[in-house]
């Protein structure tokens, strides 16, 4: 493991060990935190950086979804038990400090661990405990090779950073044994480091300290659920925009894709029409079969055709629930709101 290139030690920003929510909330927003780090970068999964900025000047929380509340608090159940199943998988020593800290140099950064490690060679590292379901185990492994997520492995260089330490190690549990825990560690890069601590430091001065929001460079349904929850419900007496700039010539050229994605979906339309073809002539010579195999050129393939069942209520059975029972109805059935964006070029008004 390599060591920290720099003497220094972090400073304490406040003592964790049972401080109240709001109160670790209002700390968090004095820096950016390890897990802020990748919306930052824009590489984030859950949330854009004009979230995070949102929520760092306390215009809009970006922590509070009630949409995986569950999985936070799983998360937070489960977090002594991973850690536990860490230490036997290791034999490490483990321990907590419950201390918020920030780097003295670069003092917008901050960091909340959730474990050390102490290592035979008397060297101490930094413990991230992680919870994931089984079917999403797949994003720890690239082209089969071990990996780690990105927007994890920016949480662990950021710690590394401010903690002025050579080793993060990440546990992941995603079943219900010892036997299904992800264990990785990644060692400190400078040069890496310094590129991090850059682009965090732009966010911070040129965006958080000048009050200037950043740009959407995320994924296009990120962009659109951070604008659904900071705009709110749609106005239809608000008065028509007139787009200007960049926003008016971005319009050609989503109308240029639109026809780009027509020709698509018209060459999928036509492989999805011969597939269905081929699948009904295939089932049609299985039968009540659920499997099939063959050869083909050498190769053995096999079929599978097995029944699904599923449970649920279709339009007729909604109606008849809603005109019967409409106490029922309105109690457990909800409306959302989804609106259509649709471009087309107008027609010249005559002169």
């Amino acid at each position: 493991m390599p060591a920290a290139q720099t003497a220094y030690q972090p400073d304490v920003v406040v003592s964790t060990d049972g401080i109240e929510r709001e109160q670790w909330l209002a700390y968090r927003r004095t820096g950016i935190g390890g897990s802020d780090a990748s919306a930052v970068l824009g590489e984030s999964p859950f949330t854009t950086a004009r979230d995070l900025y949102y929520d760092k000047l306390g215009i809009a929380s970006a922590n509070d979804d009630e949409d995986n509340w569950v999985q936070k608090e799983i998360g937070t159940l489960l977090e002594d038990l991973v850690a536990k199943i860490f230490h036997i998988k290791t034999g490490y020593r483990i321990y907590q400090i419950k201390k918020m800290y920030r780097h003295p140099v670069h003092t917008f950064m901050i960091a909340d661990v959730d474990y050390f490690v102490e290592l035979p060679d008397g060297r101490k590292a930094i413990l991230e405990i992680k919870t994931t379901n089984y079917n999403s185990r797949h994003s720890w492994w690239d082209e089969g090779v071990e990996a780690i997520p990105l927007y994890y492995e920016l949480q662990g260089r950021h710690y590394m950073a401010v903690m002025n330490m050579g080793r993060v190690y990440f546990c992941c549990l995603y079943g219900n044994n010892e036997d299904e825990v992800i264990i990785r560690h990644i060692d400190r890069d400078m040069e890496y480091e310094t590129e991090l601590i850059a682009l965090e430091e732009d966010f911070w001065v040129n965006h958080l300290l000048a009050k200037v929001p950043p740009p959407y460079t995320e994924d296009g349904d990120l962009v659109m659920e951070s604008i659904r929850r900071h705009h709110g419900a749609a106005d239809p007496d608000a008065q028509e925009i007139v787009l200007e700039g960049d926003c008016a010539a971005n319009i050609a050229r989503f109308a240029d894709l639109q026809e780009v994605k027509k020709e698509l979906d018209r060459r999928l339309k036509a492989a999805n029409y011969k597939m269905s073809l081929i699948k009904g002539l295939v089932v049609d010579t299985m039968g009540k079969a659920c499997l099939a195999s063959c050869i083909v050129d050498g190769a053995p393939w096999q079929v599978t055709y097995k029944p699904v069942y599923t449970t649920g209520i279709d339009k007729d059975n909604l109606l008849r629930l809603k005109e019967r029972h409409p106490d029922i109805y309105d109690e457990y059935v909800t409306v959302s709101e989804s609106r259509r964006f649709y471009v087309k070029q107008k027609k010249k008004e005559a002169a």
